[in-house]
């Protein structure tokens, strides 16, 4: 682990240097993934990494939990409350579809949950770009492969350190790193609504989706909807499609 460790250090002060910018940057959830990322970014650039704590709506537990990171990783935060900019805004854009008779009330929590994400990553690049810092994503193997983030909201980035460890393989280094065991033990949630988790919301569960990206035999219940999710979100994994050059 001490090994892996030191590579995905080594790698990130590449994209430092490669980039030109001064340091790092990620959003802080209070959950294992970014916890990780916290970690790693500290270790790369130790005086210019910074942890981004942004609050909307957010579960008490959930700042707590990053703040108790804050303390273990000893990394430099900022803390911005983004709950009365989401509320005005998801309430301006309601209100307009309403009253334009073209609102899909059934498509109003994915529409939250979406508008929440995007904030925070414009959030975080205001931040990066007034620093000169790239912005660190926070997405797991398991939530690559299924497209399990939100188009230009969390997958957002400038760089993916975890993109290839399993969600496993994130809590051993979370364990090595010594993040505090209330984060580690923790359901995934991106916290984005009342009971939401990870796992309830894609269907099947992360040992599930480990299992099948390490070639394992997994239910055709589970292999089904995790192809399903995969083709479903290839989109999310490129940049925008582009048509042909027209030659006529």
């Amino acid at each position: 682990m001490q090994r892996e460790v030191d590579y995905l250090v080594n790698w990130l002060q590449e994209q430092v240097e490669q980039a030109n910018v001064k340091g790092l940057v990620v959003g802080l959830s209070g959950g294992l993934d970014s916890a990780v990322v916290a970690n790693l970014i500290k270790r790369a650039v130790p005086n210019d990494s910074l942890a981004v704590i942004m609050p909307c709506e957010s579960p008490l537990e959930d700042l707590e939990d990053a703040a108790a990171l804050v303390e273990q990783a000893r990394i430099t935060d900022l803390t911005i409350d983004l709950t009365a900019t989401y509320q005005q805004l998801f309430t301006t854009i309601g209100r307009e579809l309403k009253e334009n008779d073209v609102h899909q009330p059934e498509n109003d929590q994915l529409a939250s949950a979406n508008l929440k994400a995007r904030l925070r990553m414009v959030t975080l690049y205001t931040i990066a770009t007034n620093h000169n810092y790239l912005v660190v994503g926070t997405d797991n193997a398991a939530e690559w492969y299924t497209g399990y983030f939100t188009k230009y909201g969390d997958g957002g980035v400038d760089i993916n350190p975890l993109v290839h460890l399993t969600k496993g393989r994130v809590k051993e280094m979370a364990e090595f790193l010594g993040v505090p065991q209330q984060i580690i033990d923790k359901k995934p949630s991106a916290g984005l609504w009342a009971g939401q988790t990870d796992e309830n919301e894609m269907g099947t569960t992360y040992d599930m989706i480990d299992d099948y990206l390490l070639g394992k035999n997994i239910p055709d219940h589970d292999r089904e909807l995790i192809e399903t999710m995969y083709n479903r979100t290839k989109h999310k994994r490129t940049v925008a499609a582009t048509p042909e050059k027209f030659e006529g």
